[in-house]
């Protein structure tokens, strides 16, 4: 990585605290979307997975059989 060196005044932050900081940023940013994105009802999840989810996961295994075979 270029210039490393800046950076080494992190050092200085315990550990702790980077943890800490890190949990609270993930747990703002997962807050964040939650709240931004609408909810789906129930009928509108089935409807995904009937209509979308479940043709990309046979999809999926007929191209990851085809790979298997030809690779």
């Amino acid at each position: 990585f270029p210039n490393i060196a800046a950076l080494s005044f992190l050092d200085l932050i315990p550990a702790w605290v980077w943890f800490v900081s890190k949990i609270f940023l993930f747990l703002y940013v997962f807050i964040w979307i939650r709240a931004t994105l609408p909810r789906y009802r129930y009928d509108q999840l089935m409807a995904l997975g009937w209509k979308v989810l479940i043709p990309i996961a046979i999809a999926n295994l007929v191209i990851t059989g085809i790979v298997k075979v030809l690779v």
